[in-house]
């Protein structure tokens, strides 16, 4: 088993609210939509209040290379990613960086090789012997793909202690000259951010007992053939390019909830047992389908709302924004939780989790 002990955050300098960000998209895409205020109302419904980003909002309405976004995303994932781990290991001054055995490295919005956790690793105090795992291209999916892996390598290396840093500045893959509506849609929700967790294992050699903490119990990672249309983006020669299918929430209310029972049946739980949903917030309508999905309150899913209402959807980091509100929270011994988050493929990524 492994318990998820703490989480950083990474927060970008520039804050906009949704209005700003709604008078940005009708400058861009009037001229080539008729109905533009008609299209506008998606900023509106989102149910986004603001979100964060790298750059001014009015820096994104000048053309940019696809090579001059990726140096600015490799410079700022870089200074985001320090600052999320540094948050994240002062939560436990006991620990030493030296300790850290492993780091699952997660993104999706920007190509860096070596990967972004080589380039970190110049400015903290890593061991030089630390394992780098990196992750791309799980998109939203992401997060809670690092986190089950994570939770994988502490239960093979029950003294492990390792670190899950998710890095994503989806504001980089906005396209000037794209008028597809998968980008006006892109651009009502897309933040930019990033997050660190530490997940140890049992042997780990630390007295964690003044509070519960949510223990990865098992994970299930399911694949949708067929389905490469439905989420992810188009590599052109201006960078990468959005992909958005308006059946999104509909799988996710057909989908999901057949995975989740399978997920639960193997610990003799039902959906009802659940008193913890974290979910990634990939939108008001996913949240919905959720909910729906699921039979959900809407109190089961009022932190994921509350970090789309603030951030927006900064894809793979976002589920760790969500899992921070657990974490402060005075949670029973004993509580199940199900953390979830949904990707290109189309897939899904589950944890089940125990507070203990």
């Amino acid at each position: 088993m492994a318990k998820i002990i703490s989480i950083g955050t990474g927060i970008p300098p520039y804050h906009i609210s949704q209005d700003m960000a709604m008078e940005f998209a009708r400058r861009q895409f009037s001229s080539s939509f008729k109905d533009i205020e008609r299209l506008l109302k998606v900023f509106v419904n989102s149910e986004i209040s603001s979100r964060n980003l790298v750059k001014p909002v009015d820096w994104y309405g000048e053309k940019r290379t696809f090579a001059e976004k990726n140096d600015i995303f490799l410079y700022e994932a870089v200074h985001l990613g320090k600052k999320a781990i540094q948050q994240c290991m002062a939560a436990n001054p006991s620990i030493s960086y030296e300790e850290i055995e492993a780091i699952f490295m997660i993104n999706t919005t920007g190509i860096a090789t070596p990967s972004l956790d080589a380039y970190i690793m110049n400015h903290l105090p890593f061991s030089s012997n630390l394992k780098r795992i990196p992750i791309w291209g799980l998109g939203c999916a992401g997060g809670a793909s690092g986190l089950s892996r994570a939770g994988e390598y502490c239960k093979a290396f029950p003294n492990a202690k390792v670190l899950v840093l998710s890095i994503e500045l989806c504001s980089l893959t906005f396209q000037k000259d794209d008028v597809s509506k998968s980008n006006l849609i892109g651009t009502s929700l897309f933040g930019d951010g990033a997050a660190c967790a530490l997940v140890v294992g049992d042997e780990a050699g630390q007295n964690w007992t003044t509070k519960t903490y949510p223990t990865i119990i098992c994970s299930q990672s399911t694949f949708m053939k067929d389905t490469l249309d439905v989420m992810g983006w188009r590599l052109q020669d201006t960078g990468l390019h959005v992909v958005f299918s308006k059946n999104i929430p509909s799988i996710v209310k057909q989908w999901l909830r057949p995975m989740i029972d399978k997920l639960l049946q193997q610990y003799h739980i039902t959906i009802h047992d659940i008193a913890h949903f974290i979910a990634h917030p990939g939108g008001k309508k996913v949240i919905q389908a959720y909910e729906e999905a699921l039979g959900l309150t809407k109190t089961m899913t009022s932190d994921a709302k509350e970090v789309l209402k603030a951030y927006g959807n900064m894809s793979s980091a976002t589920i760790f924004y969500v899992l921070q509100r657990f974490l402060l929270k005075d949670i029973s011994q004993g509580d199940w939780g199900v953390a979830t988050a949904l990707g290109p493929g189309f897939s899904s990524e589950l944890l089940l989790l125990k507070w203990q």
